[in-house]
């Protein structure tokens, strides 16, 4: 996972007040505080992190090796290795992910579906507020 290795750089930003219509291809980091109306999909020859910040909206589909959402997402969303739900994410679609870390008062409408070969448990971690 990405704990044992250094992430992946964040080296493109689509800004707030940015509305980008079309699918988006990247490579190592990414992160979105606009609007996206498109799939977004990272190359897979290389680590990936895919940020979508409480600002963003995205309506398409999502695909990431690490993935952390704050915003909305109106799609599919696929973490190939880790998927980060913070307090503000809003995810309407189906969700694929090896392991899943989601914080109270993310809200999911649709399906949750490890990624698990067949002897493997999902890893799910619960984040607990400590206030």
């Amino acid at each position: 996972m990405f704990n044992k290795k250094k992430q992946p750089p964040l080296k493109t930003l689509i800004g707030e007040g940015s509305q980008i219509s079309g699918d988006i291809v990247f490579s190592e980091g990414l992160r979105i505080d606009g609007q996206v109306t498109g799939n977004i999909r990272a190359a897979e020859e290389q680590a990936s992190i895919l940020v979508i910040s409480e600002s963003a909206k995205v309506q398409g589909e999502v695909f990431a090796d690490h993935i952390i959402i704050n915003g909305s997402v109106n799609g599919p969303v696929h973490a190939r290795q880790m998927l980060e739900l913070q307090p503000k994410a809003r995810i309407e679609g189906n969700i694929q992910y090896a392991a899943l870390e989601m914080h109270q008062g993310a809200l999911i409408t649709g399906q949750l579906q490890p990624l698990l070969s067949t002897d493997e448990k999902p890893t799910l971690k619960l984040a607990a507020n400590n206030s």
